[in-house]
């Protein structure tokens, strides 16, 4: 099963890429809603980041997202640590989550896809960037922040020109009528690309 990785900064447009992706019958794994779900579900990943980060991780049973928030991003070797538990958790289910899949490809919805390494885990890359101005003004409307908040979040992840040079295909989102044929033009390399490799 071949796989595609796409990732996008804040506002970029990854979400809706992916979005079209689903539409055309693609199978898409939302890497950050799954991993939320592990960090609830899995009874080992919850044991280690209880041991790790403390009993109050998990306040009556339930993922206490605010104490873990608070630790990890004044903390970069706690944000580390959370993540080299977590990023294999994830990376297993959706190893295994890909099996079950019958398409001709699968893609993997990241935000963090190259800071993560999670690159190494698919056969393809895809980045969706976005003007800076047009990113921070999505943001602020879906979120209701204000634009430096926006920007300190923006700062924690890679720039863009850094996400064009590292991926396999770039995707410029600045109005959503023009992604559909983007979105279709790849969505037939890959179907291609995958076929190919199968007959080989």
């Amino acid at each position: 099963m071949m796989k595609v990785g796409i990732t996008g900064g804040i506002g970029s447009g990854k979400s809706t890429v992916c979005r079209l992706f689903r539409q055309r019958g693609v199978a898409v794994y939302d890497s950050d809603s799954e991993a939320k779900r592990l960090m609830t579900d899995d009874e080992s990943l919850r044991r280690q980041i209880a041991a790790r980060f403390g009993e109050e991780a998990y306040a009556g049973g339930v993922l206490n997202r605010s104490y873990l928030a608070s630790r990890v991003f004044t903390d970069p070797q706690a944000l580390a640590d959370l993540n080299a538990l977590v990023h294999p958790a994830v990376m297993a289910d959706f190893a295994a989550w890909a099996e079950r899949q019958t398409g001709a490809y699968v893609v993997l919805e990241s935000a963090i896809l190259f800071e993560a390494g999670l690159e190494h885990s698919v056969d393809r890359t895809v980045a969706v960037v976005a003007p800076l101005e047009l990113r921070l003004e999505r943001t602020c409307r879906r979120d209701g922040c204000d634009r430096e908040a926006v920007r300190r979040r923006m700062a924690a992840q890679l720039d863009d020109d850094t996400l064009r040079e590292r991926a396999d295909y770039c995707v410029v989102n600045i109005l959503e009528e023009d992604l559909e044929p983007t979105v279709a033009e790849l969505d037939r390399r890959f179907t291609l690309e995958s076929r190919s490799r199968h007959d080989a």
